[in-house]
């Protein structure tokens, strides 16, 4: 028998994933992403690639999510998007708001780093997914060279989706919320009051207005364990 291509979308997810989520979203949205997700791959491609779309799901079951990192869209270079907001690749040069994280961590957490802050090897987050850290974006694909080229796909219901689910269940998170947009996604529904930090966009263009010196990730940590969490792991 035929699978549905509601179906066949759901299997690009992980199962622990599409578990939750199916019930919170219409077959008709799953149909609608497998058939753009075709249409892409038959045209100018997929950024990131199709194996990697839900590669922040694969890392971090809902079980094991401390925190969140809500990102806009992947980047649209060649090679660069892993599946990770603001991730990039291993051997890609680090892109301006990247550089900025980093910047921040190693001010915030300098033990985070064995090495001086260079090269292009502490690009892949990695690490930090697979410490709890779920680092998704609220478009989930673009096309190469493009940049919001797929935001017309109303991948946003899949993300509110992601975070309500989030939002609902009771165990400690700590949700991040850099620059507005993000803010006022993260804002959108919150039923238990779980905690936000926000700070601006580490975009070069915005941020020295908070971001720089905001201190997140030992904030995060102090949470996490005041709610009796192990904490985030964020050493690159």
């Amino acid at each position: 028998m035929l699978k549905t291509p509601a179906e066949l979308f759901l299997e690009r997810m992980p199962f622990f994933w599409a578990r939750v989520l199916a019930a919170r979203l219409h077959p008709d949205d799953w149909a609608f992403w497998e058939s753009s997700v075709q249409q892409a791959l038959k045209g100018e491609g997929l950024c990131p690639p199709p194996d990697f779309v839900f590669r922040a799901l694969e890392l971090c079951p809902p079980d094991a999510v401390k925190a969140v990192v809500l990102g806009q869209d992947p980047y649209h270079g060649p090679g660069q998007a892993c599946g990770l907001a603001f991730s990039v690749q291993g051997g890609q040069a680090l892109p301006p708001s990247l550089r900025n994280i980093l910047k921040e961590l190693r001010r915030d957490l300098p033990d985070a780093f064995s090495d001086p802050l260079s090269g292009n090897a502490l690009g892949d987050l990695t690490p930090w997914a697979r410490s709890g850290v779920l680092l998704i974006n609220t478009h989930w694909s673009t096309a190469p060279g493009r940049a919001l080229a797929h935001a017309h796909w109303k991948w946003e219901r899949l993300t509110d989706a992601v975070l309500a689910f989030l939002m609902d269940d009771p165990s400690p998170k700590v949700f991040l919320g850099w620059g507005q947009p993000a803010q006022a996604r993260i804002d959108r529904y919150n039923p238990l009051g779980h905690p936000v930090l926000r700070a601006s966009h580490p975009s070069p263009l915005s941020a020295h207005r908070g971001f720089l010196g905001c201190g997140h990730f030992s904030e995060a940590n102090r949470l996490l364990e005041a709610r009796g969490v192990s904490p985030v792991v964020w050493t690159l």
